[in-house]
């Protein structure tokens, strides 16, 4: 006599390939948000990267400027506080902890699955 899943395959091969199509589902969908996270926080360290370097361009700026009309009008301060306060907001945003739990779906389907062999070959055995 066969081991169940043996006689699962050779009887309804279409049950099969619906699991692991439903595998390639649960895959896709996984991969999905995982780089939907990843590539949300790429952007957010690049706009920090660059709103960094603009903000100390602009301090630059308006630093020359302040001196060489010997006097200081807020504008000066305004615009580049703001593009600092846009590197510091995307730099929180890219660099705060996120607990990773891609593909835990998946590994809970495997398990799951692992444990019906086991107990369907318990089962066949006694």
């Amino acid at each position: 006599m066969l081991h169940p899943i043996y006689s699962t395959v050779l009887g309804h091969p279409e049950l099969i390939a619906d699991h692991m199509a439903n595998y390639g589902a649960l895959v896709r969908q996984e991969t999905h948000e995982a780089s939907r996270s990843l590539i949300a926080r790429l952007i957010a360290g690049v706009l920090a990267a660059v709103s960094a370097m603009l903000a100390l361009g602009l301090i630059g700026v308006a630093v020359m400027l302040g001196v060489l009309h010997g006097s200081f009008h807020w504008v000066l301060a305004v615009v580049p506080g703001v593009a600092v306060l846009i590197a510091l907001v995307s730099a929180y945003v890219a660099s705060r902890p996120q607990e990773f739990h891609a593909f835990a779906d998946l590994r809970a389907q495997i398990d799951a699955d692992v444990r019906a062999l086991h107990v369907a070959g318990e089962n066949h055995g006694g």
